[in-house]
């Protein structure tokens, strides 16, 4: 799955690596973005792809009746699964006319060692930024008004790479290869090509080492340059 990841570039960085513009946002990098905090990140959408919009991490679909509802649905949608977006009911419209980009430069896993959780940070060699496949949703609180605009990512299973860290489950975040993003964006794509997306993304185009436990302290600020620094003290497995 994909619950924890970054975007340490400054907006100029960003706009010049995608071809794309902000949308009157502000921005400062995150060195830790964590889903169960429903945050704020920079998405790119079928709508206006030529933009950048911040949207709330765990979607919300349009046809949810109560906030109530809402708050209880958005910690399970963090993450969409390939194999069944077509079926949810959360998730099976915003597939076929909602997809989006999610920029990033890098994601967290944890291996299991001995039932040890060992962190790690994942990332495009040369620690470019990169997509995850997303797909988003616009839902309105009838009692305020209130617009809340919602994103999901994709996951499918591991690349090789990926099985040896997240060894428990074997899944990865869907990334979307460059040459790819508008073919992700474009309206009317059909069913089976939508599914061509859903490829474990090249174990040799990706990199990894472990990091500390700084990620889950209780006590200590995540986001910071220091949560992605490699641990010297957890050797590669």
């Amino acid at each position: 799955m994909c619950f924890h990841f970054s975007l340490t570039q400054q907006m100029a960085k960003i706009e010049d690596a995608l071809q794309v513009n902000w949308e009157g946002q502000e921005w400062q990098p995150v060195y830790h973005a964590d889903g169960f905090t429903f945050l704020k990140m920079p998405v790119i959408t079928q709508e206006d792809p030529r933009h950048i919009q911040l949207f709330n991490w765990g979607l919300i679909p349009s046809w949810v009746k109560t906030k109530v509802d809402a708050d209880k649905l958005k910690a399970q949608t963090l993450n969409a699964r390939s194999e069944t977006v077509f079926e949810k009911p959360s998730f099976r419209s915003s597939i076929k006319q909602q997809r989006c980009l999610i920029p990033a430069d890098g994601f967290f896993e944890w291996m299991d060692v001995l039932g040890k959780k060992i962190p790690h940070y994942i990332f495009i060699k040369g620690k470019k930024i990169f997509c995850f496949a997303g797909i988003y949703s616009c839902w309105t609180d009838k009692e305020t008004g209130e617009l809340m605009q919602t994103f999901s990512i994709l996951t499918t299973a591991a690349n090789p790479m990926m099985e040896r860290i997240h060894n428990l489950k074997k899944r990865m975040p869907v990334i979307v290869n460059p040459s790819k993003y508008q073919d992700w964006l474009q309206q009317g794509i059909t069913t089976e090509t939508i599914n061509s997306f859903f490829q474990p993304y090249p174990e040799e185009a990706m990199d990894f080492y472990p990091i500390s436990k700084r990620i889950t302290s209780r006590t200590e600020d995540s986001n910071v340059p220091e949560t992605i620094a490699p641990d010297p003290l957890t050797p590669l497995q």
